[in-house]
């Protein structure tokens, strides 16, 4: 409990007691539109919704894994694109899944699969998207049944800044 004298103290420090606000009548106010969305939304059926990636039986990848395979010249342009951020592109592979799952543990934000195996050092210094398209190649070629995934890696701020599935082996339907 506080004192009388403290709080006689306070109050005095405290400057001009609160009279009210202003009066509104200097502020526009605005007209009143019906508020029900339903009557102007309208998509005058020229609009085609695009479906969402439907959860049962499909598996998540990484960036750019809802889109069909990407070709050669696209996986070109992607791995220029990092390049002309000044990140470092570095190739991983995966033997058994290649995308995350939860098979150890069942807690929150916890899951399996998202470490892969590094192909080789990241490539510090590559300035040529062929030189990358040449590693992955040859990853391929050693692995022709994994997964191989491209990464940007920022080495200025240390954190991963893209990555995309760059292959898929045979027979995998998804």
């Amino acid at each position: 409990m506080i004192s009388s004298p403290a709080v006689t103290t306070v109050k005095a420090s405290m400057g001009a007691p609160f009279t009210g606000l202003k009066s509104m009548a200097s502020f526009p106010v605005p007209r009143k539109v019906n508020s029900d969305i339903t009557t102007i939304a309208n998509n005058g059926g020229r609009v085609q919704c695009m479906l969402v990636w439907p959860p049962l039986g499909r598996k998540k990848f990484e960036t750019l894994s809802y889109l069909p395979p990407l070709s050669i010249e696209s996986l070109t342009k992607e791995v220029e694109y990092l390049l002309r951020k000044g990140w470092v592109p570095c190739l991983e592979f995966e033997l058994e899944h290649g995308f995350v799952y939860r098979e150890n543990n069942r807690s929150p934000g916890y899951y399996d699969g998202r470490y892969w195996t590094m192909w080789k050092l990241p490539m510090f210094g590559c300035s040529d998207a062929s030189q990358v398209m040449k590693e992955l190649e040859e990853c391929k070629k050693e692995y022709p049944t994994a997964f191989v995934r491209i990464i940007g890696f920022d080495n200025k701020r240390q954190v991963q800044c893209i990555s995309f599935i760059a292959y898929k082996p045979p027979g995998f339907e998804n």
